[in-house]
Order: C-alpha cells, then structure tokens, then sequence
C-alpha cells in the first residue's frame, strides 16, 4: 500500500525570531525538509505578525499547508499585559495567516491540544517550545543534555531513559532550576553578565543603560557574521566591528578616542568568559540533580552552539552528532522542526481530520 504524501508547517513564534520548518512527509517519515526565520520584535507591531508567518510560509513553498504545530514564546512580551492575552493574540494572529489549515498548538503538558482547548487554557501553551525540542531529541537518543543558546536565552534540559526530566514547566519554575539562562548572543545587555571590567589592572564598573549587547562583543571577538547579527543594534548605526567597538566603549562610560581597538578586544573577551562560566554554573547546577550526570552526550544546538561546545570541552563531556543519518535536525532553527516532527508522530485520533 502506498503511503499518503504531505506537508506540515512547524511554528516557533518568540518574541524577537520567527522561525519556521517545513516537513514534506510520507506516512510518519520526514522525507525532506526546509526551515527559515525572520527577526520580528512582536512589541513594536504584533499586528504585523499574521503577514509575517505567510510570508515565511512563501519563502519555504507551503503554499495551502493542511497542518500547522505551533509552539511560542513570544506571549512573555510586554506588547501584552499578560500571558494569557499574548497566547490569545498569538492564535489569532495563527488563524489568520493560515485559515484553511488546522492548528494545534503545543502545550506544556507534552501534547497538542484542539484550539478550541487552547483557547480556554491559553497558559498551557506558553513558553513550550523548549519541551518540543526535548521531546523530538527523546526519541532518538534517550540519555543526552539538550543546551540551547539562542539569541536571548539558553536551555538546558536533561533527558533520561527517553523522558524529559526537567524540573521545571513554567518560565519562572525553569528560572528557579537553571533549565533557562536568560542569557544569549545577541540581545542580552553585557551590564547583566558583568558588573566590572578590568581596564589596566583595574576594575571599572559598568553603565546601567543600554549601550551595547552581546552582539556587538561576538562582532568583536570574529565569532559571528555582520549577517548573524540579526538583532537592531542599540545606537541604530551599523553593523561593523567599528560600530561595535563605539558600542562596547560606553559600557564604561568611554569612547573609541579614550579606549584602543586592542582594550576593546580584551574587554570583549573578559565579558565572552563571564557569559561562559555563567553557563556553565547552571549547566552544573542542572546536573547536580542527576545520578551519573556526566554520562550525559550534549547536543549542539541554537546560533550560539560556539558557546555550548566551549562549555562541552571545560565539562569533559561528548556532543551528538546532530547529521545522523536516523535523526538530522536543523542547528537554528529545532523548536519549529520538532514541533511540526511530533504532530507528524502524534497518534491521537482527535486530531484525524
């Protein structure tokens, strides 16, 4: 018997990135797939973000896509006044962009619910991205540490015997356990990494403003692309390692007169240590509360995987390989592949159309 051909489009929807992963499909195999993602800060338009999602559905030829998975994060943004609003938005905004598809939004309990559902328990849909990409890596390797680091956050979940064991469900819950880091390499402000830097033999404090972010250091130091720096810059002027070391320079209340190119590279490099041992405390903090924790394999995840493989090599720990021929999986964009992967798997009935 031939297996049915079709297509299911994955939704990851933050608050900063969309991102999106098409799966072309025979019977529950992945046959091919594509991914894309577009920076959108939701606070600014939110009422943009329904022409966004079509156009990234164009841009990966879903054309009339039959099943959407959804999965946010977006809901936390202050462009609502609760989370419970942004999910609402956020669905809306889903139903409008696709209306001939049918939408399931990922909830926090593991599975997919009837919209009709999530929109009576629109908090069981927040912030669950982090769990799709758990559960899609459970099932293909059933001992590993998931360590996430996007542009604004990192997450750090521990699987074990093909279950996700995470201590915590919520934002604030997973804060509590150092399962999410609010810190990233693109938009995180350095003032919340670092509260001094040393400048000739001397500690300096740092400005509480918002003069520069972490992009600008990683723009600095080589390790990302003007092209990766997908972030607005702070000043609104350009994406150069000029530009970022004019940026750098004001955390300390300087300027590229007062500070050399060669000062503004060793500051650079201060701020990438302090991000990587903030890191990797809470990756030692998540496990500590395993048995045998460094038996775990760490999967290289997320634009800010340069980070994940230095806290790999300080721990001793080994990494997946990510291209295996069993389970490939997109390095930037998981969350919206995996998503739109467990639909594909899913074997509840109540979503047989």
């Amino acid at each position: 018997m031939k297996l049915k051909s079709f297509s299911i489009l994955g939704l990851d929807i933050g608050g900063a990135n969309i991102k999106a992963a098409l799966l072309q499909c025979q019977g529950q195999k992945v046959m091919t797939y594509s991914v894309a993602a577009k920076p959108f800060e939701i606070w600014q338009h939110p009422e943009k973000l329904s022409m966004l999602l079509q156009e990234l559905n164009r841009e990966l030829g879903g054309g009339d896509v039959s099943k959407i998975a959804v999965t946010m994060t977006a809901e936390l943004s202050d462009a609502f006044r609760t989370k419970r609003e942004g999910v609402i938005c956020i669905l809306d905004a889903v139903k409008q962009a696709f209306k001939k598809s049918s939408i399931y939004p990922f909830g926090l309990d593991g599975s997919f619910l009837p919209l009709d559902n999530a929109y009576q328990t629109p908090l069981l849909c927040a912030a669950s991205n982090w769990l799709a990409s758990a559960q899609f890596l459970a099932s293909f390797y059933p001992n590993c540490l998931l360590i996430d680091i996007g542009s604004t956050t990192t997450d750090i979940i521990p699987i074990q015997h093909g279950k996700v064991i995470s201590q915590g469900r919520t934002d604030p819950q997973r804060l509590i356990s150092g399962e999410l880091v609010y810190s990233g390499i693109l938009r995180t402000n350095p003032n919340t990494i670092v509260s001094h830097i040393p400048i000739n033999g001397r500690s300096c404090g740092v400005a509480a403003e918002y003069f520069t972010c972490m992009a600008d250091v990683y723009l600095i130091l080589g390790k990302i692309s003007p092209e990766s720096y997908s972030c607005p810059t702070p000043d609104g002027r350009a994406k150069t390692v000029l530009a970022a070391q004019e940026r750098l320079a004001r955390l300390i209340c300087a300027d590229c007169e007062i500070l050399s190119g060669k000062e503004l590279e060793k500051m650079a490099c201060y701020i990438f240590e302090k991000q990587l041992q903030q890191i990797t405390e809470s990756v030692l903090l998540v496990l500590s509360a395993l048995q045998d924790s460094f038996d775990f394999s760490v999967t290289l995840i997320g634009s800010g995987h340069f980070l994940t493989q230095e806290v790999v090599r300080r721990l001793g720990l080994s990494t997946i390989d990510r291209n295996h021929n069993d389970c490939p999986w997109p390095l930037t964009a998981l969350p919206a592949y995996a998503v739109a992967y467990l639909l594909v798997q899913s074997k509840n009935t109540d979503f047989d159309d």
